[in-house]
């Protein structure tokens, strides 16, 4: 009897192993700003994939291609499809309740910005959009990622948040409560791809980890990198300060996939349901 219940035990860890991959049991998290990781096949070259008509990430994982889907805050619960040449790839959106935060501003004008600000906004969003939508071919070295500071957080991903009493964009990063001048390492290898000071983010930095696998790191005090730098993982950015909206000293990082903005607590190990 325990030679068939050792057996038995065998088996199951055998078929789990199996049922799913390493990188599918670490960051498939389909939920709205969650990641869901999608089988390609074993094809003897990279496949490519596209979602939103967006490129995917694609990594391979022993003999299986993998995609990398980041899904937006803004997808319902429900399947959803990828392209992959000819094939459309269904995955399921679950649902994820996030909570809010309301926030009191002195400086109303970072509530309702005048004409002149609204213009400045805009050309910089449209700046930082482009960087969001930058693909680069290279494979990213990691997508295990180290927490940018030491520091508890003081703000999750997703919240819904209210500006002295306004509903504004859901907060699309995580915010670590760490003093200013702090310094800010990159969470994986990767080349700086824009760096400047902006109206809601201040002192900004992003930085491709490689095929639209994004941090941005923003309100911060100094930024002591440049625009095609290469950087190895751990390289200090800049230092944390409260450039921007902001109402004290703190760490922003964002991660992005496909021009998703997704939660970066899935590649630190810190996903809460």
């Amino acid at each position: 009897m325990p030679r068939f219940l050792s057996l038995l035990m065998l088996l199951c860890l055998t078929f789990n192993a199996h049922a799913d991959s390493y990188i599918t049991r670490l960051l498939n998290k389909p939920v709205p700003g969650g990641v869901a990781v999608v089988d390609l096949g074993t094809s003897a070259t990279a496949p490519k994939a596209t979602y939103l008509n967006r490129p995917v990430l694609v990594v391979k994982e022993q003999n299986n291609w993998l995609a990398i889907v980041g899904i937006p805050l803004t997808v319902k619960p429900g399947t959803q499809r990828i392209t992959s040449g000819s094939q459309n790839l269904p995955f399921v959106v679950g649902f994820k309740k996030y909570p809010e935060q309301h926030i009191t501003l002195k400086n109303k004008s970072q509530v309702n910005p005048d004409p002149a600000q609204l213009k400045r906004i805009e050309g910089e969003l449209a700046v930082q959009l482009k960087a969001y939508r930058s693909f680069s071919p290279n494979t990213p070295s990691n997508l295990l990622l180290d927490k940018p500071v030491n520091g508890p957080l003081s703000s999750k991903f997703g919240v819904r948040r209210f500006f002295n009493g306004e509903e504004r964009n859901p907060h699309s990063g995580l915010d670590f409560a760490v003093g200013a001048g702090t310094p800010i390492k990159t969470p994986a290898a990767g080349k700086v791809i824009l760096t400047g000071n902006y109206f809601f983010n201040g002192n900004t930095v992003f930085v491709d980890h490689g095929q639209g696998f994004i941090s941005m790191f923003c309100h911060m005090s100094k930024i002591d990198v440049s625009v095609g730098q290469q950087l190895a993982r751990g390289a200090v950015v800049g230092k944390v300060g409260s450039t921007g909206r902001a109402t004290g000293p703190h760490m922003h990082w964002n991660i992005s996939l496909n021009d998703a903005r997704v939660d970066p607590a899935i590649f630190i190990g810190a996903f809460q349901p």
